[in-house]
């Protein structure tokens, strides 16, 4: 299995590391090398993420790691990181459509 990200995802994590780089720029990159991390557990462990509530379909799932969701996609030979966000924001179904 693969691990894949949209460029969404990829373009979020930069967000993420600029935004705690202006406090710290080691602890920026060292937090979002365990995003990453975590991440890459999922090609072995698919389901360890819970289903994502505002969805609630099957394949789309979650791991959350301090204050962000890591959603991604369950396919055959995959994993696609969809996108990573703050917890606090609620995901829509339009915008996962959109983006894939």
């Amino acid at each position: 299995m693969k691990l894949l990200w949209t460029e969404e995802a990829i373009s979020n994590l930069c967000e993420i590391e600029k935004f705690i780089a202006r406090d710290n720029s080691e602890i920026a990159i060292k937090f979002v090398e365990k995003l990453i991390s975590l991440a890459e557990t999922l090609v072995k462990y698919p389901k360890k993420g819970r289903i994502v509530p505002e969805l609630s379909i099957e394949q789309i799932r979650e791991v959350i790691y301090k204050k962000y969701r890591i959603v991604y996609l369950i396919k055959e030979e995959s994993i696609e990181i969809l996108t990573v966000f703050e917890s606090h924001k609620l995901l829509r179904e339009d915008e996962i459509i959109k983006r894939r």
